[in-house]
């Protein structure tokens, strides 16, 4: 190559030290040739079907070595083919064509994978032991390698040779590298277009040649170190990816709490010899902690703290380093290049990293793996911990417990049979809301505390299990108490009441499917002492009864009809009931009305203390000041419940509110707030917030409407209910409204201002006017249906006189009912030739009649009245129009006309209508248009029902059967 120098030429930028790259990869192309055919594949051939793993171990790493030796020559050989065609085409090729230069990391890569492969074979001596199976070839070629060598010479065994041979052309041919990029940068001016490549390259090999030296450096002393160690200590670390960073007989420490006698910093891993015992830690996992004292350092890992203790502070210093950049690269998962420490900045890994990482001590992780993400050496944030015999827990973490919300799988002993809790966690322990599917088919919804079931919760199986139940209600320390609703599905019966130790105990009511009703006092599961049982046809009984609520003793009861029965009360053999005593017939017949309108419950539960267990977490929240990312923690959060979602890991992904999404609607929940308190604004804003289940107020009412509809739909659907459940929404209006001030007043503190006082008139009038009538429609059903079965009676009486006076024409009726001929609207009565005007019917007072018909179809008590209101001066303004003046009516006459109206209307269940109209209606209207006319209903509806016994002693002219 030396007659293939080429001149300089300063147009093209050829130099002569281009011209050297040229000689140096030429002739480092032929050494690498000679290499691989003079020594690697000779040591592929000593053994090439090795049977021990020693050998084998050997075998893959010279066959790696081999790999890699042949990809650098081919890398070379492309290298010097762009440097010919530049110097042989210098007008038509930049020097940004050179492979060497615009493809430096191409290069690198070659290098840095021989660099690997070589020190791979040195730390595991694979070339001494590979040239012991065919020593005498190798001494015959010792020659042949001494001349691969610059020195030409060298001595030691035939190993040593080789890994001079080996490494010494590739040192050297860096160094040269270097040396005639350096050089090159220096023949161009500073505007020239390759001056940024050829520094790039000259970093990139620079830092090779420190990196190389280091590696080298590294592979030597933990070849060496082998041959320190015992045969069993050796067999147990010798792995040829173990680099030796630091030895504790260099710069020697004390370990505490483990008294290692030798401590050795590898590039993955922290290793403690203890006579034979092994301590090794994965530097992934490894958080250094200097201490208080110059001379210590705390080494901190998933299960162990340990101190190193040096002779003075320079050896911590060392120690402290090493360790520290060590865990920086076992972090980046390679070989750190440049080389770590060689920048003016010391590299600090970051605290929290994601590792996984299997417990081996003792407790309650033992042989659990975590996976996820970690803080000084504790789980935190993010992951998933599993235990070999299928438990899981999918979640986030806090300094080591689970902490915040996460889905926990505790497999059960039958197959494909788990307990899955979808929890929030406080500290390791189920804590909060949370739902609960068991292998065993019961769903729990509800509160935890310290992972016991704790405050308000519902606990119920499937409908196909053998003995179906329910219980909503109160719960402590996993237990029910305080008050609850349970439902025996499997003996038809509701108990509604106090409980404690998971045991009906105190005053209770028990409804049964076929409407009998009990209540009196339980213990032990039982009721005990005296009670009252009420029958569906109002029968009366009170006495005390057996524990399977048979009556039993001294008791009395009252019939439908008055007579009464006092005396004892027994079971015979046949369970008959047996009874002595005297029976009363002489006394006066009840009030019909008095005795259906028994009520069970009123002042035995009082209603400010049923439900606490709901708004507790509630106010709790608001106490806070409403932290947004507690919200799904104190008030529930939204999950799909399905089998699928058990065996998922997807657990996080479910429908639920995520924690970030959680503070940002809260903090856009309380400005919302501040910007709807105008009363129309206010009203618009509430009936928003109350249909929306995210919205805390939608929570909350969801909750409620869950509670009553356990305690009063289905077989509490009964009539002596029916005032505990009218207390309990009128209740759950003054709670809601209490929780939007809660609401108000921490938004307001969050933009520095107090809240105004309320007092106790404002609050009624908000709560009844405002309120109300916003949640009514959430408990109307249930609450519906309590008033028509009280008023069931009366209902019936009024339909049969509604059946009785729709046979009536409209002139008929008219003057059935007293109401004056100059009232009557005849004008409206349009008649064909063949009809009478004592044959019409339905066609006075019809505006009337069309508008009264609307009240069935709103549930608002307000807007009932207010059609009602409408009614009356659809009434009027006919009136008016049939005298030809404005006309107001006198009670006498609006009586009549309303009745008509009322008749023709034809409105089921009008009793049950009016009664909760009555009951539900807001204050303000109490002597006002709307109570007036409120009365003036009643009357009609009481009129109605009379009308029946009235029809039966009219004349016979009058007979409903002779009006055709």
């Amino acid at each position: 190559m030396d007659g293939c120098r080429v001149p300089r030429r300063t147009l093209a930028m050829s130099s002569s030290e281009e011209a050297d790259l040229l000689r140096l990869e030429e002739v480092f192309s032929t050494t690498l040739a000679r290499t691989i055919s003079l020594i690697l594949q000779p040591l592929l051939l000593a053994d090439p079907e090795p049977s021990d793993p020693c050998g084998k171990e050997c075998l893959r790493l010279l066959q790696q070595l081999h790999g890699s030796a042949q990809r650098l020559w081919y890398v070379t050989e492309q290298s010097l083919l762009s440097l010919r065609q530049r110097l042989y085409h210098p007008p038509s090729k930049g020097l940004e064509t050179v492979m060497l230069l615009s493809n430096a990391d191409y290069v690198l890569q070659a290098h840095m994978e021989y660099i690997k492969s070589y020190t791979d074979c040195v730390v595991a001596q694979a070339f001494q032991k590979v040239s012991k199976k065919r020593s005498e070839f190798w001494r015959s070629q010792r020659k042949a390698l001494r001349q691969l060598l610059s020195s030409g010479s060298s001595e030691g065994s035939v190993g040593t040779t080789m890994c001079q041979a080996l490494r010494q052309p590739l040192s050297q041919h860096v160094q040269k590298y270097v040396l005639l990029l350096l050089s090159l940068r220096d023949t161009l001016d500073e505007n020239h277009p390759a001056q940024e490549l050829v520094m790039h390259a000259v970093t990139l090999f620079g830092n090779l040649q420190s990196f190389m030296g280091q590696a080298l450096d590294q592979a030597v002393a933990t070849q060496a170190l082998w041959h320190s160690l015992s045969s069993r200590l050796r067999d147990a670390l010798c792995s040829p990816a173990h680099r030796l960073l630091q030895d504790s007989q260099d710069i020697p420490v004390v370990v505490t709490p483990l008294r290692a006698e030798r401590v050795l910093l590898f590039d993955d891993s922290l290793v403690l010899l203890q006579g034979h015992n092994i301590h090794t830690f994965d530097l992934k996992l490894v958080w250094v902690k200097p201490g208080q004292d110059k001379c210590v350092l705390h080494i901190l890992t998933p299960e162990e703290e340990i101190s190193f203790c040096t002779r003075d502070p320079q050896g911590q210093v060392v120690w402290q380093w090493k360790v520290t950049q060590a865990v920086c690269q076992a972090l980046c998962g390679k070989k750190d290049f440049p080389v770590l420490g060689s920048g003016r900045e010391t590299s600090v890994p970051p605290e929290c990293r994601c590792v996984a990482y299997t417990f081996r001590r003792e407790g309650r992780l033992c042989q659990a793996t975590y996976d996820g993400e970690w803080c000084r050496a504790k789980p935190h944030g993010k992951g998933t911990l599993k235990w070999p015999d299928g438990r899981n827990h999918v979640g986030t973490f806090y300094q080591g417990l689970e902490h915040g919300f996460g889905i926990c799988l505790v497999p059960q002993a039958s197959e494909d049979k788990f307990d899955c809790y979808k929890c929030h966690w406080r500290e390791g322990r189920m804590c909060e809301y949370g739902i609960c599917e068991y292998g065993t088919d019961e769903v729990y919804k509800g509160y935890f505390q310290a992972g016991l079931r704790h405050g308000f919760g519902i606990l119920e199986s499937v409908p196909q299990a053998p003995q179906p139940f329910r219980y909503t209600g109160h719960w402590e320390r996993g237990q029910r108490s305080g008050y609850g609703i349970e439902d025996d599905r499997d003996r038809g019966e509701r108990y509604i009441g106090m409980w404690q130790a998971d045991q009906r105990h105190g005053p209770g009511v028990v409804v049964t499917q076929a409407g009998v009703c009990y209540q009196g006092t339980f213990q032990g599961d039982k009721m005990a002492g005296p009670g009252i049982l009420l029958c569906e046809d109002d029968s009366l009984y009170e006495g005390t009864f057996t524990r399977d609520l048979t009556l039993l003793g001294k008791g009395k009861v009252t019939f439908p009809n008055g007579f009464t029965l006092d005396g004892s009360f027994s079971s015979g053999t046949d369970k008959g009931l047996y009874t002595q005593g005297v029976l009363d017939t002489a006394a006066l017949p009840p009030d019909p009305s008095s005795t259906r309108k028994r009520q069970l419950g009123l002042g035995t539960f009082p209603v400010e203390s049923r439900w606490q267990g709901v708004y507790s977490p509630f106010r709790d929240f608001l106490r806070l000041g409403c932290p947004g990312e507690q919200q799904e923690a104190l008030l529930g959060f939204h999950m799909q419940r399905s089998r699928e979602l058990r065996k998922s890991q997807e657990y996080l992904c479910c429908e639920r509110t995520h924690p970030e999404d959680c503070v940002g609607s809260m903090e856009d929940t309380l400005k919302e707030l501040l910007q709807h308190r105008k009363p129309k604004a206010l009203q618009q804003y509430l009936r928003k917030a109350l249909s929306n289940s995210r919205h805390p107020l939608g929570q909350l009412l969801r909750t409620l409407m869950m509670t009553f509809q356990a305690t009063y739909s289905g077989i509490g659907a009964n009539k002596h209910l029916q005032e505990m459940a009218q207390e309990e929404v009128k209740q759950h209006a003054r709670e809601l409204w209490a929780a939007y001030r809660g609401l108000l007043k921490v938004a307001l503190q969050r933009q520095g201002q107090t809240l105004e006082e309320e007092n106790m008139e404002t609050r009624d009038l908000q709560v009844h006017g405002l309120l109300l009538p916003l949640i009514l429609p959430s408990f109307y059903s249930e609450l519906f249906t309590l008033y028509l079965l009280l008023h069931e009676r009366e209902d019936g009486l009024y339909s049969r006189g509604i059946t009785n006076l729709s046979l009536f024409p409209d002139t008929k009726l008219l003057e059935f009912l007293d109401v004056q001929k100059h009232l009557w609207p005849l004008k409206d009565l349009k008649l064909t030739s063949n009809q009478r005007y004592s044959l019409v019917r339905d066609k006075c007072f019809l505006t009337a009649t069309e508008c009264l018909q609307k009240i069935i179809t709103t549930v608002h008590p307000r807007e009932k009245l207010e059609i009602l209101e409408k009614t009356y001066g659809e009434i009027e303004a006919t009136v008016s129009r049939v005298l030809g003046c404005k006309y107001k009516l006198p009670m006498d006459d609006l009586l009549p006309l309303l009745i008509y109206v009322v008749s023709r209307a034809r409105i089921q269940h009008l009793g049950a209508e009016i009664h909760l109209i009555r009951d539900m209606m807001d204050p303000v209207h109490t002597g006002g248009l709307h109570d007036f006319l409120l009365t003036a209903l009643e009357s009609c509806y009481e009129h109605i029902q009379k009308e029946d016994m009235r029809l039966h002693h009219l004349p016979g002219h009058w007979d409903a059967r002779e009006l055709w």
